[in-house]
């Protein structure tokens, strides 16, 4: 079988301490099944009243930032509002076929409170929708990481998907 590595890079540190305990109880669960790494890249400051302009260059410099941080062989999927809604099953599914594939090395980005640069969604080879709502991304991480540990265990069989 093969060794999944799941990368998860998020803009921002995580400061709730609610969060950090649910990010900390899912990472636990998933290292029964993949080799999971965390990668949080500084956001930067974004006052409420920016130009469209600021927020792009907001958005680059954040890009900049999680670009470094993906290997070339990485399969990247990007949490982004317009992309693709798909179901648990789904998920489990896309990330059984990418191990098949022998894409083992897999990345996902979750992007600040201005969402993700073009740069980023370009270098995206799956753009994945939770929702057409909005959440604030710290809360995106423990929501992310719960669906990726519901995968590996639809994909395994294994009590736990209702």
């Amino acid at each position: 079988m093969i060794i999944m590595n799941i990368t998860i890079i998020s803009v921002g540190r995580i400061k709730e301490k609610y969060l950090k305990s649910g990010i900390a109880e899912y990472s636990k669960r998933l290292s029964r099944y993949c080799k999971l790494t965390s990668i949080e890249v500084p956001d930067e400051k974004a006052p409420e009243n920016l130009s469209e302009v600021e927020m792009e260059n907001v958005r680059d410099k954040e890009g900049e930032g999680i670009l470094k941080s993906i290997k070339d062989e990485a399969y990247v999927i990007a949490l982004d509002i317009k992309g693709k809604m798909i179901s648990s099953e789904e998920l489990a599914e896309k990330l059984n076929t990418l191990g098949i594939q022998g894409k083992s090395n897999i990345v996902f980005i979750i992007g600040g409170s201005l969402g993700l640069s073009k740069e980023i969604l370009k270098r995206a080879d799956f753009k994945l929708s939770f929702s057409p709502m909005t959440f604030p991304h710290q809360l995106m991480k423990v929501i992310l990481l719960e669906q990726v540990y519901r995968g590996f265990r639809i994909n395994r069989g294994e009590p736990y998907h209702k």
